[in-house]
């Protein structure tokens, strides 16, 4: 088992599906992707360096950094902004993948 096994073995059911949904998503948009825990929360790498990180909490899974986004993408992320740089995915709501994958390309896309 990896820590971010670990991690997702300390979560209820239903969250944990939602977590490891979230993770291959990860792994699908970026195949080149790493993983570890980094601020207690699994954390995706590329190149050796944090891409994006997930973590759940009580009534949601947060999904962290939100960039400045193109503005039809900042448009259907709005509803989904927690913070100005956090995305915040209700457990009592579908997971927005496609919303997700979007995001998680445009991280990959401003990568130095």
């Amino acid at each position: 088992m990896t820590p971010v096994d670990d991690y997702l073995a300390t979560l209820d059911d239903d969250v944990r599906e939602r977590m490891a949904e979230l993770r291959a998503l990860v792994h699908r948009v970026v195949p080149e992707v790493g993983e570890r825990i980094s601020y207690a929360m699994p954390t995706f790498l590329l190149d050796g360096q944090p891409l994006v990180h997930l973590a759940a909490w009580k009534r949601h899974i947060a999904l962290y950094p939100l960039p400045e986004l193109p503005p039809g993408l900042a448009e259907q992320v709005a509803p989904w902004r927690a913070a100005k740089d956090a995305l915040r995915l209700p457990h009592d709501r579908p997971l927005p993948l496609d919303l997700v994958a979007a995001v998680v390309q445009v991280l990959v896309a401003r990568r130095p």
